[in-house]
């Protein structure tokens, strides 16, 4: 009966798609017509015994965007995907909610040799899999080593860079990759090999990139092991099924080493792109939280921010566009330097954004741990429109017509970024005069597109995987896989390989700096736009373990549902209730 658990799941997005639009019609005096005639004949369809007892609700439902990519923590890049990759694989550290910092996971403890260049793990003795098999350090190893396969095709796979040859292995240099930097020593003992020492190699051990995957699963199914059923997990939660634009359910693992302390048993994420019904599922009880801005609507911002339910903070994210420097004329850093100087982030904060982001003139965010970054270039129309003539093109004559990117989700979590692009346009036009086309890509499309420089200059996004400014300059180093714009620069590199030497944290935010400077201000391969504020939508009396922090991490296992609202539909009443919440009215599409 898998078909008509998926239709009611449609049916009820439907739902809150649909009766906001109809009642607000009616409000208008607009006639709204019938319901759809696919919509009755589904809730019809549903109305039939089914011959088995419905699905019990989860104890919490949450609203997390677009529908994932995929599962497999080796080669998920977005925040979404990442959610799911966490509850379900671990590594060796994990990242603590309330601080960020990385804490034991299936590692209970390790040792750091006295120049901190070999880290030497050791497994918790009761770290097994949700199948019941024992998690084991050849299992670290294999992971790891999968995962910086260029096989796997893992945008991550530069974070393994700092073990002893693992580039000369990923480049094809060392062709034996037993003489990578990692071993293990016995069933329960990891050693790590880095080739200088590094602050931050304990917080690189918390990405999903390094999460323990279970190697005869993934021998077995290949590609498809992520459909193996049962699937072995490493992680606080196990995945009972993930139906395509219905949801992702989890379980609790029962076998996992600290299964005492997951405080939720069932968890559903609901991939929903638009605001409007993501907005509806809360307000009636129907989902619990909702993790993003994107996913409410702009228009009630100014009114969500007023309500104790709704929580903002600033965090290490940042809003850019990159350049494909191998296009002409974005070849050229004159060109890309006019584009900086034309864009009034200002402006584009002050009357967009609306939700506490501030205008971004360098790529490393404030609150950095020991970072301060260097001013990057300013508003300035006048020297904007000099180095465009410098470069070529007078008044923009001559310059050739070409395409800004952006991703949309179905539904309309787009619509910020329409609405920047189109501010863009009209800024670039009516400084540099310049013909500019705006391109609206579906989400997997797109980031496909980045990856094989199939695009002239593009909207992106970056989130602190952890506190270090390295964690945002190393994205642009030659060997990223997250650089997507096809700029190399030996200097660059060589700056942030030498800061990654330094034990002196002064020396290191100097080198940083420099390099930034380079990456901002003389080369310009992306333009930082504003950075982000943190929100999330829940109602603290009847939710329990989401805390603030610089990472915007929020570990499924901490969270709680202790209470629902007074009179939400659909909701089960709990121990503890709260006051209802103010009603938003509803927003058109």
């Amino acid at each position: 009966m898998n078909w008509l658990t998926n239709a009611r799941g449609i049916i009820r997005r439907a739902f809150c798609f649909f009766m906001p639009k109809a009642r607000e019609g009616r409000r208008k005096g607009i006639r709204t017509g019938r319901m759809p005639p696919l919509l009755l004949l589904l809730s019809a369809l549903c109305l039939l015994p089914s011959g088995c007892r419905p699905e019990p609700r989860a104890d919490l439902v949450i609203v997390n965007g677009n529908e994932p990519e995929s599962l497999d923590p080796a080669i998920v890049t977005g925040v979404s995907e990442m959610r799911l990759t966490k509850a379900l694989f671990e590594g060796l550290t994990r990242l603590d909610g309330q601080t960020g910092l990385p804490v034991p996971a299936l590692a209970e403890r390790w040792e750091v040799s006295p120049d901190k260049r070999v880290y030497t793990f050791h497994l918790r003795t009761n770290a097994v899999w949700s199948t019941g098999e024992p998690i084991t350090a050849p299992d670290v190893v294999w992971s790891w080593l999968r995962a910086l396969d260029p096989a796997t095709a893992a945008d991550y796979a530069g974070q393994f860079f700092y073990l002893t040859n693992a580039e000369a292995w990923y480049t094809g240099q060392l062709k034996d990759r037993a003489q990578v930097g990692v071993h293990a020593l016995d069933a329960r003992t990891v050693r790590a090999e880095l080739t200088t020492p590094i602050a931050f190699f304990l917080d690189l051990c918390a990405l999903p990139i390094f999460a323990i995957v279970p190697r005869p699963t993934i021998e077995k199914y290949g590609d498809r092991w992520l459909s193996a059923r049962p699937l072995p997990a490493s992680g606080p939660y196990e995945l009972l099924e993930w139906r395509l634009n219905d949801k992702v359910r989890l379980r609790r693992n029962p076998r996992y080493w600290d299964a005492a302390h997951t405080r939720s048993a069932v968890v559903d994420f609901l991939p929903i792109g638009s605001p409007n019904t993501a907005l509806n599922l809360y307000e009636t009880g129907q989902a619990d939280i909702v993790w993003d801005k994107d996913l409410v609507p702009m228009e009630l911002m100014d009114v969500l921010l007023r309500r104790p339910d709704c929580h903002t903070y600033r965090y290490l994210g940042t809003y850019f566009y990159r350049f494909n420097v191998t296009r002409k004329p974005f070849d050229d850093s004159r060109v890309r330097r006019a584009f900086a100087l034309a864009t009034d982030k200002v402006r584009l904060v002050k009357k967009l954004t609306q939700g506490g982001e501030r205008p971004a003139f360098h790529f490393v965010p404030d609150g950095v741990a020991h970072y301060v970054s260097p001013e990057g270039l300013p508003y300035d129309p006048a020297q904007a429109r000099r180095l465009l003539a410098e470069a070529g093109f007078p008044g923009g004559r001559g310059f050739p017509r070409f395409e800004y990117a952006f991703y949309a989700a179905a539904g309309g979590a787009a619509k910020m970024q329409l609405l920047i692009a189109v501010e863009l346009q009209q800024m670039w036009h009516d400084t540099l005069g310049v013909p500019v086309e705006i391109r609206q890509i579906e989400r997997k499309i797109f980031f496909n597109a980045q990856s094989r420089l199939d695009y002239d200059v593009s909207a992106s996004s970056w989130v602190g995987d952890y506190n270090d400014a390295n964690t945002f300059l190393d994205l642009f180093t030659s060997v990223s896989g997250n650089n997507r714009t096809g700029w190399k620069n030996a200097r660059y590199d060589a700056l942030i390989r030498d800061a990654n030497l330094q034990t002196d944290l002064d020396r290191r935010a100097k080198l940083f700096r420099e390099a930034e400077g380079l990456l901002i201000r003389e080369e310009a391969p992306l333009i930082p736009l504003y950075f982000y504020a943190g929100f999330n939508l829940y109602d603290p009396a009847r939710i329990q373990g989401i805390h603030s922090n610089v990472l915007d991490e929020h570990p499924l296992q901490d969270i709680l549902k202790v209470g629902s609202r007074t009179g939400a539909p659909g909701s089960s009443s709990g121990n503890q209730t709260s006051k209802p919440l103010a009603p938003a009215r509803a927003a058109a599409e």
